[in-house]
């Protein structure tokens, strides 16, 4: 889930190291990365080195392949975090399986993404890790509820969820899908503006703070299956 905070990301450039045994990937990120100005310090293909540039580097965010030859990326991350608690480390991987990502948030990473993301999404992701925030791809939103949210007080959610107008709950379908602002207002002929709106509305009426929490809860509750 994203807990959204003011900061000002654009203070100085984000400093990443990338640790990924396929090459051709990091060389496509590492370009995808400068176009943003976003400093890419080190690139390297084994866990190893890439610990031992962790902490001669210090970077701003790691990003963090799982499926490596020894140590995974899993193990990577648990010794980092052993090293140091406050380090933003972010899994980009292909995996979705389930164990992957309950592994992965129980271990400490800041964010769980998939390589066949939009460009223009990971780069809105890596400024929301560096404000602190938690950011998992929205299509795993079911996992995320099962590992990080559960079903504490279901009742609660149920309460808020009646009170959403019947276009809030086409909105919270989409956004369970993992659609963006664009494509919600393309299939809802309406407008980004509009659909912005509707999103803080409801944020506002479920008590939460981002749009992850708000697919998940729609997972959750089924609404990710209405029509």
């Amino acid at each position: 889930m994203t807990i959204e905070k003011n900061k000002d990301i654009s203070e100085k450039p984000l400093r990443v190291i990338l640790i990924d045994d396929h090459s051709l990937f990091r060389a496509g990120l590492e370009e995808l990365l400068a176009r943003k100005n976003i400093q890419v310090v080190a690139s390297v293909c084994d866990g190893h080195e890439g610990i031992k540039q962790v902490e001669a580097l210090k970077p701003d965010i790691v990003l963090l392949d799982i499926r490596m030859p020894k140590p995974n990326g899993l193990e990577v991350l648990k010794i980092l975090k052993s090293k140091d608690r406050e380090i933003a480390v972010i899994m980009v991987t292909t995996s979705r399986e389930d164990a992957d990502v309950a592994e992965a948030m129980k271990l400490g990473a800041q964010g769980y993404l998939l390589k066949d993301m939009e460009p223009d999404e990971l780069i809105i992701s890596l400024n929301s890790i560096r404000n602190g925030d938690i950011v998992v791809a929205p299509t795993l939103a079911g996992v995320l509820a099962r590992v990080v949210q559960g079903k504490d007080d279901p009742s609660a959610s149920d309460d808020a969820l009646s009170r959403l107008t019947p276009r809030e709950k086409e909105i919270i379908y989409h956004l369970a899908k993992g659609g963006s602002n664009k494509a919600i207002a393309r299939v809802l002929n309406i407008s980004d503006g509009t659909v912005k709106l509707h999103v803080k509305s409801i944020l506002r009426k479920l008590n939460i703070h981002s749009r992850v929490e708000a697919a998940v809860i729609a997972v959750e509750y089924g609404l990710q299956n209405i029509s």
